[in-house]
């Protein structure tokens, strides 16, 4: 018998933890202006001119206009848009690398603005840490001292600094190379020299300026991963700056688009891709290869599903005629994922006035992983009589992948909202 199935699907919950999580940084009316007449490019934005328009009449520059949003905390903020869009100053700002014309910028409830050299100091020794884009490492002192640098400059006694760098370096899968130096490592191996140096500091935030850009493809998406599993385990707070879409739709949690020195759209990957704001993020995003982006958690729906622990063959046809669904999906008491029985099976039990629904299971349903690219599925899904099992590392059910979910979630006329049926 085949099999049909009708939800209602839910809007996309992509890592839908980051809207719980607490705020951790605040920019209220951020404005940074290079250039010597300051006061008169203040007064011509506040007119509404162009960027253009202030450089041409003052000399100055407008690296960022009149920021205003909030990272959460634990999240990957990426900051993105084109070469010239003020990218980087908004990012320097954070730790005031580079100081703004105007506004305010708070971390963790306190106005950094107001903080004395001793207490910047203290900011970018202790809850900040940055990955530069040329490494920046000290070609003349090994690989452990280059990773325990920061720990040195705040005094830290040699055996704790380089049992913390020692840790840090095989997080970062660079067990054994301590006594290295820069020059014998490959760029991706000295990146990661880099962003272990960051995180042997443990500070809550990480300041990340287009730091796998230098690096070819394959150690790109090497140190993406490196950095998507670090985050797993030690949960900051990332802010990282880059121009290549497809990076930032793989690890960020929200994107900020930025243009001619204004945030143009904040959004999760996913709605970046389904709303985009203006001409610009269109045109940005027009040729994103949406099912190398999504993934089975972006377009999953929750299943109707059924306790084989608790439920009986007469609950479970009731529940099936009532959601007008063919077959049911099966769970224990944990939500262990079990397979799927059918209806035509549930009433030959009841028929026979039997009870067990282990004589009817169908463990032989495919299943996948939340983090799976749609692009790997579509062979398998377009073979396959029932929908994929979306599971966790527990073998959890966390949802289900419907044929008609897939192509809608790749067509570029999205539609919201509605029944679907396979």
């Amino acid at each position: 018998m085949g099999f049909l199935f009708f939800y209602n699907l839910p809007e996309n919950e992509r890592r839908s933890s980051v809207t719980e999580k607490n705020e951790k940084i605040k920019v209220d009316h951020l404005t940074k202006i290079f250039g010597s007449q300051i006061n008169k490019a203040q007064e011509l934005l506040s007119e509404g001119k162009s960027k253009a328009e202030i450089l041409a009449q003052t000399g100055s520059n407008v690296g960022v206009d009149d920021a205003n949003f909030t990272i959460n905390d634990n999240e990957i903020f990426v900051i993105m848009g084109l070469s010239g869009s003020g990218k980087s100053t908004l990012l320097r700002m954070f730790n005031r690398l580079i100081e703004p014309t105007s506004g305010t910028i708070f971390v963790d409830g306190e106005n950094i603005m107001q903080l004395d050299k001793k207490g910047l100091l203290e900011l970018r020794r202790k809850k900040m840490s940055m990955v530069f884009q040329d490494f920046a490492l000290l070609p003349n002192r090994t690989i452990i001292e280059n990773a325990a640098f920061g720990l040195e400059v705040q005094g830290v006694a040699k055996t704790e600094r380089d049992k913390k760098a020692h840790e840090s370096l095989e997080m970062v899968g660079l067990k054994g190379y301590d006594n290295s130096y820069p020059n014998e490592l490959s760029g991706g191996m000295q990146q990661r020299v880099g962003l272990a140096r960051a995180i042997t500091n443990d500070p809550d935030i990480l300041l990340m300026d287009e730091a796998f850009s230098a690096l070819d493809p394959l150690n790109r998406r090497e140190m993406q991963n490196e950095l998507l599993e670090l985050q797993h385990k030690l949960h900051k707070t990332i802010i990282f700056i880059s121009h290549d879409l497809n990076e930032a739709l793989r690890i960020g949690d929200r994107i900020l688009m930025m243009h001619d020195g204004d945030v143009v759209q904040i959004a999760t990957p996913e709605d970046l891709l389904t709303h985009p704001k203006n001409d610009y993020v269109k045109k940005f995003i027009e040729n994103v290869d949406r099912s190398k982006i999504l993934t089975a958690g972006n377009i999953m729906v929750k299943p109707n599903t059924i306790n084989i622990e608790k439920d009986g063959p007469k609950l479970a046809l009731r529940r099936m005629n009532q959601d007008q669904i063919s077959s049911i999906f099966v769970v224990d008491n944990d939500k262990h994922f079990l397979g799927l029985i059918d209806a035509d099976d549930v009433s030959d039990l009841i028929k026979n006035n039997e009870r067990d629904l282990h004589k009817i299971l169908n463990t032989n349903v495919p299943t996948t992983s939340s983090d799976t690219a749609i692009a790997e599925l579509f062979a398998q899904i377009s073979k396959s009589p029932v929908p994929f099992a979306v599971i966790d590392d527990e073998k959890h059910l966390e949802g289900i992948i419907l044929r008609s979910t897939l192509l809608e979630a790749i067509s570029s006329n999205t539609s919201e909202g509605g029944n679907d049926n396979e």
